[in-house]
């Protein structure tokens, strides 16, 4: 009988269970380490799907602004008139109130805004056409009165020119072309085309809007599918109309009154046009900064022609500074309210952008798109982060809690 020896290189069998399941332990441990953490390969996938997420909104971005530049001729009748609706809308609910239809009340409000713009331009048509005549004199006069300023500035200007000439002399042989630009009354009437063309624009696309209010209310309601989703949207937009018509409301009513208080103390110290500058500081007074420094450079070079002092000169300018000092730090902060104030980058940055875009119309609309926006952002959770950084103030809590 043949014996076979085991071999050692060759185990038996466990003799345990224990022994098995401690065998097999090791295994189950590296399955169980390789599916409880995420692998390298799928994080840099993750990494560069956020990486092309973000190019992609800079890019929509882009375009959007873009979009915006060059459709202007379209885009801003159509902003102007939903910004006008939105702050009128009241009015025509409150007429519609007492038994008039949307559609006459409308008509009411429209006759009536083009009424008052119409007088005003036709009354303040007679100072503003002397001023631009006499534009070469006021020149005249401003530069014998800041000769001493001038005569420096001209120096500095010269040795430049001089230091040029010597570094490129001029060639002989060389011929030059002009170009001839166009004349000053053909860009005059170009543009006063193009503001009439999108005033009126504006005016019929307002009518409509605030005849036919109720409409895009039933319209809103049958397009979302549910009765949740109709609410919430409801209330979105009532919310949103209701602020930005108060704040609109509030500041035409603030600027006006600045107005009427600037062309007073102008007329006090004996400005000439007094009106003519109040009605001025009213309008740039909707540019928050920009008007209100824009003015005071206006009214300070005007008093310097005006007056035979510098010092009268000066307290004109200085009342102006005054007055809108006042109002923008004092009166607008109480009247809006902390819901409504705004963070002054936010409105610096949209003020640079819309007056890049579409001029000054886009600079007096700045600030009531940022408004709008500001309203929005509060109903989206999703748009909170936004809402917070276009907000004015810190609560006093956040503030203690920051201090901690």
């Amino acid at each position: 009988m043949v014996e076979h020896p085991i071999s050692p290189a060759q185990p038996g069998p466990p003799d345990t269970a224990d022994e098995v399941n401690k065998g097999f332990a090791p295994e189950r441990t590296s399955e169980h380490h390789i599916f409880s953490e995420p692998s390298e390969a799928v994080q840099q996938v993750a990494d560069n799907m956020s990486v092309i997420r973000r190019l992609l909104i800079a890019i929509t971005l882009m375009l959007a602004i873009g979009c915006i530049f060059f459709a202007k001729a379209i885009l801003l009748p159509f902003a102007m008139a939903f910004m006008l609706t939105l702050t009128l809308s009241p009015v025509v609910r409150l007429l519609v109130k007492i038994r008039i239809s949307e559609t006459l009340a409308a008509g009411l409000i429209m006759v009536t805004l083009l009424s008052m713009t119409g007088g005003a331009i036709y009354g303040l048509s007679g100072p503003v056409s002397g001023w631009i005549s006499g534009a070469p004199e006021i020149g005249r006069k401003i530069e014998r009165k800041l000769w001493s300023l001038r005569s420096s500035v001209t120096a500095a200007v010269d040795a430049s020119e001089q230091v040029g000439k010597i570094a490129k002399p001029e060639d002989p042989t060389v011929q030059k072309v002009a170009v001839q630009q166009a004349g000053v009354l053909t860009d005059a009437a170009d543009g006063a085309v193009a503001v009439f063309t999108t005033a009126g624009i504006t005016a019929v696309l307002m009518f409509f809007m605030l005849a036919s209010g109720r409409l895009f209310y039933e319209k809103l309601v049958r397009v979302l599918p549910t009765m949740t989703e109709k609410k919430r949207a409801i209330r979105v937009v009532h919310t949103v109309e209701r602020e930005v018509s108060r704040y609109l409301f509030t500041i035409t009513a603030i600027n006006l009154s600045l107005g009427a208080v600037i062309a007073t103390i102008l007329w006090s110290i004996g400005m000439p046009n007094p009106i003519l500058w109040g009605v001025m500081a009213a309008a740039l007074n909707f540019i928050p900064y920009v008007g209100a420094l824009a003015g005071v450079v206006v009214v300070g070079l005007v008093a310097l022609v005006s007056f035979p002092t510098a010092s009268t000169a000066a307290l004109a300018a200085g009342s102006y500074f005054l007055c809108t000092t006042i109002e923008g730090q004092l009166l607008t902060p109480a009247l809006v309210g902390r819901r409504l104030e705004m963070n002054p980058v936010a409105v610096f940055v949209s003020i640079a952008l819309w007056g890049w875009l579409w001029g000054i119309p886009g600079a007096l609309m700045a600030v009531p798109f940022l408004v709008s926006l500001k309203v929005l952002c509060e109903h989206f959770d999703g748009l909170a982060t936004l809402g917070e950084f276009l907000g004015g103030g810190i609560p006093a809590d956040d503030k203690d809690d920051s201090d901690v």
